[in-house]
């Protein structure tokens, strides 16, 4: 089947070629579609996500497909809890579509409170500190205008003062292909992590200029259809960091540096053709970015990194994915705060989620067969169509992990340099709003074995 990566009302009718291996010789045409529920988004975004539009001649095997792809691209806009598409009527060889969408609540205005620690086992090692919590407002305006636009505003203060503001406009132009970003932000923190020992962040909270980070950026997207979108980011960084943190680390910076500012220009691709983005089952999920950061001696860094997910449905609730990490900079020889590799945001082995492991190159393979246990929602009693229940999936899980980091200069660590292995089971719990919950049970090759609460969400 040959399917426009998009449509809209400006682009030339598309006929989408027929399957031999049917019966149907005569195709039908698109006519009116419909939507209802869409109270804040416009039409022309929803439309904007169907591979077909009004006009084109289909045949109505690969229509049925095209109502599959249309409502997993429109789920994974993220702007609806609820998506059903089906035809509304027929006028001889002429169809209706009917798409009915339930919208998100798209402001948040809400409290913020967290800990400042990497993940909950980190927060844990320090007792649980009150002190280690940062709070304070946290705004986000999805949907802004209806264009899928988002507006975060961000005030944070306690371990940690925070400033950040950021706007996203994805469809910025009447083609819906052009978008920007906009962004800047700054943060004071009076904890430094000045090195890795023995496979562990080590910090001085004693030095009282600490550490400042202002930084802006602006961005282009493309994304010229359904699946693939391009970005190209320029951005400026400035940091400062308390003198004294030179007589810990003379590697921190590099050259006994206490400051350093640079510019950064990014390259990024992604490709998204899964049923779920925020928890692929099935489906392919790829992105890749090459960066430059800094151009004299004070910064110099290439940096290319690349992840690949696959999921495929064995059968109705039992699933198998794998995902690739990978990433190199270059030259080897960089200062310590370019040398972050496992342990960090979402890269990491589950299993050793107690260390970090520095490098100038990594790669990350995982493994995961998951089989669904439940499926059920809960009603909320409250009298609204699009939140009148919660949804909840729950999964069983069993998983394997490997990973390597090359590390040239920092070489006194044991989990730099060698092969990383773990396994375990656990738990998912899905549901509305992106959320997911993971709860592990894992082993590593140390011998050691731990429970470990992973959590993510929109919010």
């Amino acid at each position: 089947m040959a399917a426009p990566e998009y449509a809209n009302n400006n682009s030339p009718r598309t006929i989408v070629a027929p399957d031999y291996n049917n019966n149907y010789s005569t195709p039908f045409v698109v006519g009116e579609i419909i939507i209802e529920g869409n109270k804040r988004t416009k039409p022309y975004i929803i439309q904007r996500e169907l591979p077909f539009k009004p006009g084109d001649s289909i045949y109505l095997p690969d229509l049925v497909k095209g109502f599959e792809i249309s409502r997993q691209q429109l789920i994974n806009t993220t702007l609806f809890n609820e998506v059903i598409i089906s035809l509304k009527a027929f006028r001889g060889y002429e169809v209706d579509i009917l798409i009915q969408v339930k919208e998100r609540w798209y402001i948040f205005p809400i409290p913020y409170l967290k800990p400042v620690d990497r993940n909950l086992n980190e927060w844990a090692k320090q007792g649980y500190s009150a002190d280690r919590i940062n709070y304070g407002f946290k705004f986000t305006y999805n949907n802004f205008t209806g264009r899928n636009d988002k507006l975060k505003l961000w005030l944070i203060t306690g371990y940690t003062q925070q400033i950040q503001f950021q706007y996203d406009q994805p469809y910025a132009n009447k083609s819906l292909k052009h978008g920007y970003k906009i962004g800047f932000s700054y943060s004071f923190n009076r904890e430094i992590n000045y090195a890795t020992i023995d496979n562990q962040q080590r910090f001085v909270d004693s030095l009282q200029g600490g550490i400042k980070v202002w930084s802006g950026h602006i961005d282009y997207t493309y994304r010229p259809g359904l699946r693939t979108t391009h970005l190209v980011s320029l951005s400026y960084t400035r940091q400062s960091v308390d003198p004294r943190i030179n007589e810990l680390n003379p590697k921190y910076y590099g050259y006994h540096r206490s400051t350093i500012s640079f510019p950064e220009l990014l390259y990024s691709i992604s490709y998204v053709n899964v049923d779920y983005k925020p928890f692929p089952l099935k489906g392919w999920l790829a992105d890749a970015t090459i960066a430059k950061r800094g151009y004299n001696k004070e910064m110099n860094q290439w940096q290319i990194s690349g992840r690949a997910t696959r999921g495929w449905e064995l059968t109705k609730k039992d699933f198998f994915s794998l995902q690739t990490v990978g990433m190199l900079r270059f030259p080897f020889s960089q200062p310590y705060i370019n040398q972050r590799m496992f342990g960090y945001g979402d890269m990491y082995l589950r299993g050793l989620e107690d260390y970090v492991i520095d490098g100038a190159a990594g790669l990350l393979v995982r493994n995961s067969y998951r089989h669904q246990l439940f499926k059920f929602s809960v009603p909320t009693y409250i009298k609204s169509k699009s939140h009148d229940r919660i949804p909840f999936r729950i999964y069983a899980r069993i998983f394997g992990d490997a990973g390597y980091s090359y590390n040239k200069n920092f070489t006194n660590n044991s989990l730099t340099n060698r092969m990383l292995y773990t396994g375990g089971a656990g738990l998912d719990i899905v549901s509305f709003y992106d959320f997911v919950l993971r709860l592990d049970y894992s082993f590593n090759q140390l011998g050691q074995n731990g429970l470990f609460l992973h959590i993510k969400n929109d919010f």
